[in-house]
């Protein structure tokens, strides 16, 4: 079993940054196989949608709503992912998860609210 814990969510005015982190912990052999951490959000009344994804091989992938806004990045250890997220707008506001795969299993955090107000 694999736990996803997010943090650093929180209310911020449009235009302004923010830094989400989210890191793995339990099963060692599950972690080690992660081929992929990413990040999902939610917004009201909305789908859960992708906002950007890093595989341990290939190619970065961002929602086209957050290219050159948002970046994620990964820990050395490969057990933690972060998204620098910049330049916040109000359509940024939702619930963000992270996400993990390994060995074709999902694994979720519980979220972390993003808010961001006009």
């Amino acid at each position: 079993q694999v736990q996803l814990v997010e943090s650093g969510g929180g209310l911020v005015q449009v235009g302004g940054s923010l830094r989400l982190s989210c890191a793995a912990s339990g099963s060692i052999f599950s972690i080690f196989s992660f081929s992929a951490m990413g990040w999902y959000r939610r917004a009201p009344g909305k789908e859960r949608e992708l906002v950007a994804t890093m595989p341990s091989s290939g190619n970065t992938k961002y929602a086209d709503s957050v290219k050159g806004r948002f970046t994620i990045s990964r820990g050395n250890a490969g057990n933690t992912v972060y998204l620098q997220m910049n330049s916040l707008k109000p359509e940024d506001t939702a619930i963000y998860y992270c996400n993990a795969v390994s060995r074709g299993a999902d694994y979720w955090g519980q979220g972390t609210q993003v808010t961001v107000s006009s």
